[in-house]
């Protein structure tokens, strides 16, 4: 159980926190509705069921950071150094080569 000054910091640190993202991603529901959009669109093609579901885990994942760089700051490296991630993550568990 929380206690009371732990509540209180908590949520001075998710306030904090939010404050910090919005100031790289920019609005939480514009960037929310761009991740939609790309996700439903992929889910689309036939494609799609062909990935297993780390593929397409790291997909939405890639996806939500491509949202975040279009609605906010696109030189906030860390988004790209997270695509680059996700991708590296699905990369290594391919067989072959």
């Amino acid at each position: 159980m929380l206690r009371e000054d732990s509540q209180v910091h908590s949520k001075v640190d998710v306030e904090q926190v939010t404050e910090e993202r919005g100031s790289q991603y920019g609005d939480f529901a514009t960037q929310g509705q761009i991740a939609q959009t790309l996700k439903d669109y992929l889910r689309e093609f036939e494609g799609w069921d062909r990935l297993n579901p780390h593929q397409r885990e790291a997909m939405d994942m890639i996806l939500h950071k491509i949202s975040r760089i279009v609605n906010g700051n696109p030189n906030h490296k860390d988004s790209w150094v997270d695509i680059a991630g996700y991708a590296h993550i699905v990369a290594i568990r391919i067989p072959g080569d």
